[in-house]
C-alpha cells in the first residue's frame, strides 16, 4: 500500500479507536452504576456521567497517541494476533496508568475507582474486536474486491525480484500480483491485453533496467485504460538520501535529499532562532556590556573577534565572538601547529598560550559565543547546528563526505557541545556527531539540545 493511502487508513483507525476508548469509559461507568460493584470498596452509588465528561474528552484525544507510541499503528496490516495483542495491551496499560496519575495529581476523589479499573478491560476488548472484524472483512470477497490492489508487475526479473517477494510475504492482504511482464521483451499491446484479461487496477513498473522508451509507452497505455501506475524510483543507487516526489512549475521532479526537507518543523526552527536570539540579546544585554568592557580593558585590541567561517553549503560569512586571545593570535597560530591536539584539519590546543586571562573565563562559560546571536538574526547561523569552521580548515577537508556537515546552517550549539567536546580529539568523531544530528533532525531534538546546553554553560564545561 502506498504511504499516502496507509496514512489515510491509519487516521481512520485512530478516529475509530478514540471513539471506542471513549465509549469504553462510558460503558465502565454504566457497568459500575448497574452492578453497584466497587472493586476496592467505597459507596454503592457513584456520581452521574456528567462529572466524567472532562475525562471522556481526555481519553478520546489521548488514546490514539498512546497506542501509536506502543507501535500499534506501525504494524503491517494482517500481522499475527500476538503482536496486535501485545501492542494493544501496552497501550491500555499506559493509558490507564496515565489516568490514575492524573486523578491523583488533581486530587479528584469524586470518581469511582472501579470505573478506572473496568475501563481498560472494556477498551481492550472493544478495540481488539474491531481489529478482528476488520481483518475478517478484508478477507471476504467483498472486502478483497474493494480494498485489495490487483497488480501487474512490469520490468525485468532483476528489477522485480525483491518487490515480488515483499508483496507476497508482507502485503498479501492489501495487494495481489496477477502476472508479470518484461517490457524489454514484450510489446505494449501485450501489456494492454494482460490488463484486459486480468482486470488489473494497478501496474508497478521497475525502471532500473527497463528501457525508458518502453516505460513511457506503458504509462501512456495505462493512462488511456484508466489504470494506476506505480513507477519504482530505485534506478539510482543512493547511500542515505531520502526520495520524494515534487513538482517544479508543473514539471514532476524526483527529489533525492540527505538533509531535512522543508516542513512546519523547519518553520518552527526558524521562528525559534529569531525569537530566541532576539530575546537572549535583550535579556543578556547588561552582562554583554560588562563583558565588552572587560575585554576592552583586559588586553590591547578590539572587543570583537571577526573571522570568515563556512556557513550553509560552504558560503563564507563573518562570524562574531568576543575576543579571547591576544590581538596577533592568527599570526602566532603557525608557531603552535606542532602542538595541535585535534586529528584532521581542525586546530585545537589545550591551555593555548594566546588566550588572555579574561578570555579564559569567557571561554569557560561560553560567554565569548554570545555575539553570534547577531549572526543568527542575520540568518547566517541557527541556535542549533554544526559549529562553523574557518574557511581555510574546510578547504583542507580530505574526505568529501565531511562537507555534508555544511548542508545545514551552522549553530551556536550541537551534539558535539553537549557530549563532552573537550574530550573529542578526532575530527572524524566530531563529524560523526554532526551527521548524527543532521540524519535524525527534528524540532524536538533542537529543543532537547538547547535544554542540555544550559547546564553545560552554567557548570563551565565549555571550551578550554
Amino acid at each position: 500500500m502506498l504511504r499516502r493511502q496507509q496514512h489515510i487508513r491509519t487516521q481512520v483507525h485512530k478516529l475509530i479507536d478514540a471513539g471506542l476508548f471513549a465509549l469504553s469509559l462510558w460503558s465502565a461507568h454504566w457497568l459500575r452504576s448497574w452492578s453497584g460493584l466497587e472493586v476496592l470498596g467505597g459507596s454503592p452509588t457513584i456520581p452521574p456521567f456528567d462529572q466524567y465528561l472532562w475525562l471522556f474528552g481526555i481519553v478520546f484525544f489521548l488514546s490514539p497517541p498512546v497506542l501509536e507510541s506502543q507501535g500499534f499503528y506501525s504494524r503491517p496490516f494482517g500481522t499475527e494476533n500476538r503482536k496486535t495483542l501485545m501492542a494493544l495491551f501496552r497501550g491500555c496499560l499506559v493509558l490507564t496508568l496515565g489516568l490514575v496519575v492524573l486523578l491523583f495529581l488533581i486530587r479528584e476523589q469524586a470518581h469511582a475507582r472501579s470505573v478506572i479499573i473496568f475501563f481498560p478491560f472494556i477498551g481492550f476488548g472493544m478495540v481488539y474486536a474491531k481489529e478482528c472484524l476488520i481483518r475478517y472483512w478484508f478477507r471476504t470477497t467483498m472486502g478483497l474486491s474493494t480494498f485489495r490492489k490487483r497488480l501487474i508487475l512490469a520490468g525485468t526479473d532483476e528489477d522485480l525480484r525483491s518487490l515480488r517477494h515483499e508483496i507476497r510475504t508482507k502485503h498479501s492482504e492489501s495487494a495481489e500480483v496477477l502476472t508479470e511482464v518484461d517490457l524489454n521483451r514484450s510489446s505494449i499491446e501485450n501489456l494492454v491485453e494482460l490488463l484486459h484479461t486480468h482486470s488489473a487496477n494497478g501496474v508497478v513498473i521497475g525502471a532500473k533496467n527497463t528501457f525508458f522508451g518502453q516505460i513511457e509507452k506503458a504509462i501512456q497505455a495505462c493512462e488511456l485504460e484508466g489504470v494506476e501506475v506505480w513507477l519504482m524510483a530505485d534506478f539510482f543507487k543512493t547511500q542515505f538520501s531520502r526520495t520524494s516526489l515534487d513538482d517544479f512549475n508543473g514539471r514532476p521532479m524526483l527529489v533525492f535529499r540527505s538533509t531535512p526537507e522543508v516542513s512546519w518543523q523547519g518553520v518552527a526552527k526558524h521562528a525559534i532562532d529569531l525569537i530566541g536570539a532576539l530575546a537572549l540579546l535583550i535579556v543578556c544585554m547588561p552582562v554583554l556590556v560588562l563583558v565588552a568592557l572587560a575585554v576592552r580593558f583586559g588586553s590591547p585590541g578590539p572587543v570583537f573577534f571577526k573571522q570568515e567561517r563556512s556557513g550553509l553549503n560552504g558560503k563564507p560569512f563573518t562570524m562574531l565572538k568576543f575576543r579571547t586571545m591576544v590581538s596577533n593570535a592568527e599570526q602566532l597560530k603557525a608557531e603552535l601547529m606542532a602542538l595541535n591536539e585535534m586529528g584532521g584539519p581542525v586546530f585545537k590546543v589545550t591551555n593555548d598560550p594566546r588566550i588572555t586571562r579574561v578570555g579564559r573565563f569567557l571561554r569557560k562559560y561560553s560567554l565569548d559565543e554570545f555575539p553570534q546571536l547577531i549572526n543568527v538574526l542575520k540568518g547566517e547561523m541557527s541556535l542549533v547546528g554544526p559549529r562553523p569552521l574557518p574557511v581555510d580548515e574546510v578547504q583542507r577537508f580530505d574526505d568529501l563526505a565531511h562537507r555534508r556537515r555544511l548542508s545545514v546552517k551552522p549553530g551556536l550549539t550541537c551534539l558535539w557541545q553537549i557530549r563532552g567536546r573537550n574530550e573529542v580529539r578526532d575530527f572524524q568523531e566530531w563529524v560523526k556527531l554532526d551527521l548524527e544530528y543532521i540524519d535524525n533532525w527534528s524540532f524536538w531534538l533542537d529543543i532537547k539540545i538547547l535544554l542540555k546546553t544550559i547546564p553545560v554553560v552554567l557548570m563551565g564545561t565549555g571550551a578550554r
